[in-house]
Parts: structure tokens; C-alpha cells; sequence
């Protein structure tokens, strides 16, 4: 095994036998130099892993020996070895893009630790991680046998996340393959759960043995805050926002707001039409379809516009809940960075609008467009990389300067959440039905349909889900786990090019476990 190999520049190396010995001993290989000149040398000329180096040191100082080595190798970690523990030194110091620094006397404990941590702690952690994932791979695997409930399939489901986005980091531990395995087994008895419930959630939602559904996401998190106002509070709704993707954007908003997290399961199909509808209508699809049949037989005519009536249900919603709003529901869609871009520099106007809300669609735009798109494909060819990418768009996208903004506003308050996830989905069902049959790939309603019951959930009665009739003889399937729907015309063809592609609509812990965050602003 190859040993790290350590440069220590001091002009009292003599002083610091004992502590060189220390690291030998502990299997670091030490070069030793007494001034920045012989430094700057040694890094020319020789390939180093980590260099301790002296602040105060006779001929170039630290500071600038920092900054010679920096020009040749700008990735190499260095610490300083100071005396003076002045502030300013250390924002000197800290700006020169040092890793770390140790206040002499340095005893060699310290230097052990900041060996450890520098040059180990990728290691040290993926070792942990291992230890910790193989835990709890066998009490996941115990709950799996114990009839887990609604709460339970959530901490399931964030265990499985975390150790995604952990495994991400340290691929070296060689567990992603035992996790993904893992996963496909949960996904597989959820989807069991989930058949076996839903029709018990949907007839008594708000009940102690039904999880919060998209019907209670506006009464039970969004209208509270609006009790007492002392603020402006914006709804945000992230259309087809996976928990790791907010897992990702929420490392960029911790130093911003004061942040709550809580979950709740989309209903069914998990798609944009039926779950946002219902999100913003606190109704179900069929109770949006018998209470507002204009809203409905309007939407219905055109399938691309299924969603253009949201900040009426909202509306309807606050009605019939006799909320009084101090001034107008403000209502905005995101649909280009245009109109993004318009509403980041317009949204500290909205400093005392009582109720914003705000559904932003880019990442179902990554989504679908990714189905379509090689150069979508090769950014993002797995479930790290598309992680990756919402964490590139968001970085530097509107949204986030949005947020920022709203951060300086005081008492502002967010609750964000979105309406349905995605799944990888990799395995292709095949189906049959008429002509006019829906041509969504994770859900479908027509006539005569006909596909595997164990690869989707078939809805005879659509009453029985509490979606739309359509017509007498509509029925609906839903897809199970990673399965998307193909029709026996040209099968082939579009089992391949819809094969590795994020969909949404069907039953999978992915699409149907979500997030809802309450953001308030520390201004």
C-alpha cells in the first residue's frame, strides 16, 4: 500500500524530530525543509499529498511560500503552523486557500488528526458508512417482515435515501449494487402496501390510519400560517421534486432559513394533472370533476392545459374554508427561465401579500426532456448524475436567487413541497387497448385494457380511486415499481427509447413519498 507522503517546512525542524518520527511510526513518509525557497522547490519538483508549513520563517514567509505553492499545485492541502493566533492572520491565511492550521505548540496528537482528517477521511468515512448501511440493511430487511405502516415505509424510505446520496460520495465501498438491490425489494412489497390500502386512505383521509394525502397538504400546512399573519408566505410547489433532490437543494438554503421537514404520499396516478389538481383543490379528481364540472370539462378538453385552473382551486379552497386573505391570491407558473428570472426581481414586491403561490416546472421539464435527449442522457446517465444535475441547475438558477431574496424579507415564511415524484423506470409492461386509450407511460385510462396485474394496479371503477368516470366503460391502470407501459405496435422500438427514462404517474416510493418544508426566514 502506498504511503502519503508529507512536506514540513520549518526553520526549526530540529525542534520537531519527535513529531516526524511520530507520523513514520504511524506510516506517513516525511520529507523535510527549513525555508519557503526549498519548499517552493521540492513542490516543483516532487509530488507531495499534504505540507505542513511555518507561518514565521526567515527569507519568503509562510503566506507568500502559500501562495507560490498554490501557483504550482493548487489542489495540494497545506496547513500552517503559526504562533500567532491574531485574527487577521488567520483570515490571511484562510483566504490563501489553506486546508487547516495548528497553533504551536503543536503536540503530535494534533498533527495526527490532521493527518487523518486530510489525507483519511474519505476513507475512515466510507468504512463507517459500510458498517453503518450493513446495519441497517438487516433492520430494514426485519421491517420489510413486520407489515410496515405508512410511518414506517417513510423511515424506510429515507434510510434508503441517505445511504444513496452517502454512497454517491464513496463509491470505493462497493455497496451501491447491495443497496440498489435493496431498494428494488422495498419497492416491490410497497407497491404490495399501497395496493393493498390506498382505497382505505381515500375513504377516510385525515384519519389515524391514512397518511397525509395531496387533498391535505393546503389545510393542514399551508392555511395555518396564514392565521396569523405577520408576513408575506409564499407556496411553492416543485412539480415532480424527488426527496433527494430536495435533499440536495436544501444543503444551499440551511444558512438561510429555518428549516421543517415533514412527508406525505401523493395520490394516484401520481401525475401532474390528477395530484397537483387535487394538492391545490384539497379534493380528489372526482370531487374536483362534481364540484367544479366547468373547471373539469374545460381542463379535459385539453390535455396539454390539465393544469391551468390551479390558482382557482386554490381559491375555491380558501372559500370554502372561510379564509379572509388581507389582499389578492397572487398566482405565478414557472415555466422558462424568463419568467423566472422576471419573478426573482420583482418577489420583494410581494412583501405584503398575504398569499403567494408559486409552481415551478424545470425539473419535470429535466424529466421528460431527458427521455428525449442524448445530451440529457450522457449529463445525466444515472441516479448520482441526475442528483448532480439538479444540484448544477439549482446552484444557479432563479429559483435559488428567489429564495435568497425572500430570505431577507422578515418574517417571510415558505412552505414548499411538490406534487409527485419520478422513477428510473427500466422495465417495459406490455398492454393492449383501443385507440383512444391515454398515452401516458406510468398510468392509463380507455377501454378494454389489458396488461400484467403484476406489473400495474387495474381500476375497473374509477370511483373506487375517486377519478374521473370519462365514460361508462373507462377503466385505469396504474404501473407497480420501475415498469412503464409499451403497445405491442413497434414494441421494441419504444421499449429501448423509453427504457432508462424518468417517469411518473405510477405506485413506487419514489413518486408517492414526498417532502413538505417549511422554510421561515432568519431576517
Amino acid at each position: 500500500m502506498k504511503k502519503n507522503k508529507i512536506l514540513w517546512v520549518d526553520d526549526e525542524i530540529e525542534l520537531l524530530r519527535s513529531h516526524i518520527f511520530f507520523l513514520n511510526e504511524k506510516g506517513y513518509e516525511v520529507e523535510t525543509v527549513t525555508n519557503g525557497e526549498d519548499a517552493v522547490s521540492e513542490v516543483k519538483n516532487k509530488q507531495f499529498d499534504l505540507i505542513f508549513l511555518d507561518e514565521m520563517m526567515a527569507g519568503i514567509g509562510g503566506l507568500e511560500t502559500l501562495s507560490q505553492i498554490k501557483e504550482i499545485n493548487p489542489n495540494i492541502p497545506v496547513v500552517m503552523v503559526t504562533k500567532s493566533e491574531e485574527e487577521s492572520l488567520m483570515h490571511d491565511a484562510i483566504g490563501g486557500k489553506i486546508s487547516d492550521y495548528l497553533i504551536k505548540p503543536v503536540l503530535p496528537s494534533q498533527v495526527l488528526m490532521v493527518c487523518k482528517k486530510l489525507l483519511e477521511s474519505k476513507k475512515i468515512s466510507g468504512e463507517y458508512i459500510a458498517k453503518d448501511y450493513l446495519q441497517d440493511f438487516s433492520q430494514i430487511s426485519r421491517q420489510l417482515m413486520m407489515d410496515p405502516d405508512f410511518d414506517d415505509w417513510v423511515d424506510i424510505y429515507l434510510k434508503l435515501v441517505n445511504y444513496d446520496m452517502e454512497l454517491d460520495a464513496h463509491p470505493e465501498v462497493g455497496l451501491k449494487q447491495s443497496l440498489t438491490d435493496q431498494r428494488k425489494e422495498c419497492n416491490q412489497e410497497f407497491c404490495k402496501y399501497v395496493e393493498r390500502e390506498y382505497k382505505s386512505w381515500i375513504d377516510s383521509p385525515g384519519s389515524d390510519d391514512a397518511p397525509v394525502l395531496s387533498t391535505q397538504i393546503v389545510e393542514k400546512y399551508v392555511l395555518p400560517q396564514l392565521k396569523n399573519f405577520d408576513g408575506p408566505l409564499f407556496f411553492f410547489v416543485i412539480d415532480c421534486l424527488r426527496l433527494d433532490q430536495w435533499l440536495v437543494m436544501e444543503k444551499h438554503l440551511a444558512e438561510l432559513f429555518n428549516i421543517s421537514k415533514d412527508y406525505y404520499y401523493s395520490i394516484l396516478p401520481t401525475a401532474t394533472p390528477y395530484s397537483r389538481n387535487s394538492l391545490f383543490a384539497g379534493l380528489f379528481p372526482s370531487e374536483i370533476e362534481k364540484h367544479y364540472p366547468d373547471l373539469w370539462s374545460s381542463m379535459a378538453d385539453d390535455e396539454n392545459s390539465m393544469n391551468k385552473y390551479e390558482k382557482d382551486l386554490l381559491q375555491h379552497l380558501l372559500s370554502r374554508k372561510k379564509i379572509s386573505l388581507n389582499n389578492e391570491l397572487k398566482y405565478v407558473k414557472i415555466i422558462d427561465p424568463e419568467v423566472g428570472r422576471s419573478f426573482e426581481q420583482n418577489v420583494l414586491s410581494h412583501r405584503k401579500t398575504h398569499l403567494m403561490a408559486v409552481v415551478v416546472n424545470f425539473l419535470d421539464m429535466i424529466a421528460h426532456g431527458r427521455s428525449d435527449s442524448d445530451i440529457l442522457k450522457e449529463i445525466a446517465p444515472d441516479e448520482p448524475a441526475y442528483r448532480s444535475l439538479t444540484n448544477s441547475w439549482f446552484q444557479h438558477s432563479s429559483l435559488l436567487n428567489t429564495f435568497r431574496a425572500i430570505a431577507t424579507i422578515p418574517r417571510a415564511k415558505i412552505v414548499l413541497t411538490t406534487d409527485h415524484g419520478s422513477i428510473r423506470t427500466l422495465r417495459g409492461a406490455k398492454v393492449l387497448g383501443d385507440r383512444e386509450a391515454s398515452p401516458n407511460l406510468r398510468f392509463k385510462f380507455g377501454r378494454n385494457l389489458k396488461v400484467d396485474d403484476k406489473h400495474a394496479v387495474f381500476v375497473k371503477n374509477p370511483a373506487d380511486f375517486k377519478l374521473p368516470k370519462r365514460g361508462l366503460t373507462i377503466s385505469y391502470i396504474i404501473s407497480k415499481e420501475d415498469y412503464y407501459f409499451v403497445y405491442p405496435t413497434d414494441y421494441h422500438k419504444f421499449l429501448s427509447h423509453y427504457k432508462d427514462s424518468f417517469q411518473h404517474g405510477g405506485i413506487s416510493m419514489e413518486e408517492m413519498i414526498l417532502p413538505v418544508v417549511t422554510m421561515e426566514s432568519r431576517a
